[in-house]
């Protein structure tokens, strides 16, 4: 019964071998030649066509890829900053098996589900694995985003050596970021250079690909698709909330990533799928083409009575961006202009400075016409921060749930709120400090109503940080931060509070290498006396010292995006 495969020597279960031999010899015809994924598609395409014992060796690798259930949860890994949930357990596990097989799957949990979190659980069980790894995971993502993976491996993975391959300072010499890449165990890069810089990343046989945000390359036509295709791994892996945005075709590109050929070629797919579903709407197409992704494609709601248990009543995390070079430029030039005249100020006009440099360096964080006050273009593109905030906000909509968005600024509302209706289409309110008594309450009961479509709530801290229930909500976004625990956690419960039925999930903007990043370590490393260090404003910072102060608001230019 032993038998060398492979330079390893298997024992073989022979009633086992006998079931395997006379399933084989039923289907010989039907199956000689095939790869795992041809059988996976026959098995879709054909019900009947796996009629094998529960026992079957086959069969039980079959069942787990149909049914999750039945992979065991893996361990949380060695050396991993946080304990693992259940269902994050059994999302790692399934990524390890679909891998071990030579798969490549999508993982398409819902937004605050934790994708990042089991992607580097991931490359941790891998690095502390018995066997060793070769190469290095290639990871692509918006840009951004690439600061929130690099604070997320420091948080969570500090031993995986991680490195960012964007800037104007990137490496261009292929020799050189070759060798770079081997010393590194993941390489962090955006879509945008996967074009760029397509001769430097395609020679390079990576030992894993991972698309963040996999929607990227949901047009298989445009030049960034086709350089990612192109793109050498052991192993590929998608991420996305919305594996199918508009059309099938969104599903067919990112699967033609994952698995070429398996959905057949783009002419193929639209003639057997796309038009008999989306036109037809033919039942049968619908029901042969999910059982032909189920296997490549784990997707948990949080609505899941097993996710709803496996969730705190409230989830915080913290959503760190970049600043563009606009921002990075009028950053600095205030930095200096205050550094200059910080020496010279006394008393009530010395504290007078820091609290205003605060407030202008945070409108620049924001967005650069909140600070120029000039009527210039409010675009996703100025800012990092409003494009990641206007991002993920499509997720919430896309997923039938609404968002409230809390800033301190009253006089960057309005341009948010036509930002936001503009380019999501979808119900979008705006309270202040001036908006009528009977208007607040005409816009509170249309959000609330049940029967309303999703929506998005727009409030300043201070007219909306009180008073006012809006559970409808289950995401609340702090688009700038008032450096106080308590006032922000007050304006979290106008959405967590008595009459919410699901879980909230709280996103914090942190603009990295600036200010926001040092306060918000600040009040974390301080957290337990946060609230007898901070008082009730922001007053506490001008109680710094002037070097303390400007280490404090000193730009970090690592941390400028291209």
């Amino acid at each position: 019964p032993l038998v060398r495969f492979r330079g390893r020597w298997l024992s073989l279960d022979r009633e086992k071998m006998r079931e395997m031999l006379e399933f084989w010899r039923r289907h010989r015809n039907d199956t000689a030649g095939m790869s795992l994924p041809e059988l996976l598609r026959k098995a879709a395409e054909d019900v009947d066509f796996f009629e094998v014992e529960p026992c079957d060796a086959l069969a039980g690798m079959l069942a787990k890829l149909h049914d999750r259930s039945r992979l065991e949860p893996t361990d949380d890994p060695p050396g991993f900053g946080t304990r693992l949930r259940a269902y994050q357990k059994r999302g790692l596990a399934w990524i390890a098996f679909l891998e071990s097989l030579g798969l490549n799957g999508c993982l398409a949990d819902d937004m605050g589900l934790g994708k990042t979190i089991q992607v580097l659980a991931r490359l941790v069980q891998e690095r502390t694995g018995k066997t060793g790894t070769v190469g290095a995971t290639l990871l692509v993502a918006p840009t951004s985003v690439i600061g929130n993976w690099k604070m997320e491996i420091e948080r969570f993975a500090p031993d995986l050596r991680a490195y960012i391959h964007h800037g104007s300072a990137r490496l261009r010499d292929a020799a050189k970021f070759k060798k770079t890449c081997l010393q590194h165990d993941v390489v962090i890069t955006s879509y945008a250079l996967a074009r760029k810089d397509e001769k430097l990343l395609v020679p390079i046989p990576w030992r894993r690909v991972v698309l963040d945000e996999a929607q990227n390359i949901k047009n298989p036509l445009s030049a960034q698709t086709k350089a990612v295709q192109k793109l050498s791994a052991g192993h590929r892996l998608a991420l996305t909330g919305t594996p199918v945005e508009n059309r099938l075709l969104d599903l067919w590109s990112i699967f033609n990533f994952l698995n070429p050929g398996y959905l057949g070629k783009q002419s193929q797919f639209r003639q057997r799928y796309e038009l008999p579903i989306q036109r037809d709407n033919d039942p049968l197409r619908a029901e042969s083409l999910k059982r032909l992704i189920e296997p490549f494609v784990l997707r948990r709601v949080k609505t899941d009575p097993e996710i709803i248990r496996d969730l705190p009543e409230k989830l915080e995390n913290r959503q760190f961006c970049n600043l563009c070079r606009e921002q990075a430029s009028l950053y600095e030039a205030v930095v200096r202009d205050v550094e200059q005249r910080l020496g010279e100020a006394q008393g009530i006009n010395r504290q007078g400075l820091i609290l205003s440099t605060l407030m202008r360096l945070k409108q620049i964080c924001n967005h650069p016409s909140q600070f120029l006050h000039d009527g210039s273009a409010f675009a996703g593109e100025r800012s990092p921060k409003l494009e990641r905030l206007c991002d993920m906000l499509g997720d919430v909509i896309g997923e039938g749930e609404s968002a409230l968005v809390f800033t301190q600024f009253a006089e960057i509302g309005a341009p948010l709120e036509r930002y936001l209706h503009e380019v999501l289409d979808c119900p979008v309110y705006y309270l202040h400090g001036g908006v009528p008594a009977a208007k607040r309450e005409r816009m509170i009961a249309e959000f609330q109503d049940p029967d309303s479509p999703p929506g998005i709530f727009i409030l300043s801290l201070r007219a909306g940080g009180v008073g006012i229930t809006l559970t409808k909500a289950n995401h609340v976004f702090h688009f700038d931060r008032w450096w106080n625990p308590a006032v922000e956690d007050q304006a979290t419960d106008r959405a967590f509070r008595i009459g919410q039925r699901k879980n909230v999930f709280v996103h914090k903007f942190i603009t990295l290498g600036t200010l926001e990043e040092r306060i918000d370590r600040l009040i974390q490393e301080k957290k337990q006396v946060a609230s007898l260090i901070v008082g009730n404003d922001e007053s506490w910072l001008a109680r710094l010292d002037n070097e303390t102060f400007k280490a404090l608001i000193a730009l970090n230019p690592m941390a400028v995006l291209e």
